[in-house]
């Protein structure tokens, strides 16, 4: 198993504008070639105009396979233009992991990608 954690940092009172905008263009097509998210958590201390998204692949080509896909999805597109003219996000980490034996956590289901048999 493949971890992708991904922190996004919003600007002061945008996060949930930044969320209601993911939510309705962005995880339809995330749900569509990646599946379920492991969690997408909001913090409540620290940073506070953050949110972070932690998905599950099979492996680091499992991962460029699924976004190589996504890339070509109109419809992606389309959310991250909105993203981008809505102008909340201030930065975004992506940090890819493996789970260690120590901590079994049942994993999501990923997406049957179009096309596959």
């Amino acid at each position: 198993m493949l971890i992708d954690h991904r922190t996004y940092r919003v600007r002061p009172l945008t996060l949930h504008k930044q969320l209601a905008l993911f939510n309705e263009f962005g995880y339809p097509v995330l749900k569509k070639y990646v599946g379920e998210p492991l969690g997408i958590f909001l913090p409540i201390d620290g940073d506070i105009n953050s949110y972070i998204h932690i998905w599950v692949y099979e492996s680091y080509e499992d991962r460029a396979r699924r976004r190589a896909l996504m890339d070509k999805d109109p419809a992606w597109h389309a959310f991250l233009e909105k993203s981008a003219s809505a102008g909340y996000l201030v930065s975004q980490e992506s940090r890819l992991m493996v789970p260690s034996e120590l901590a079994q956590v049942p994993w999501p289901k990923l997406a049957q990608l179009p096309g596959a048999a």
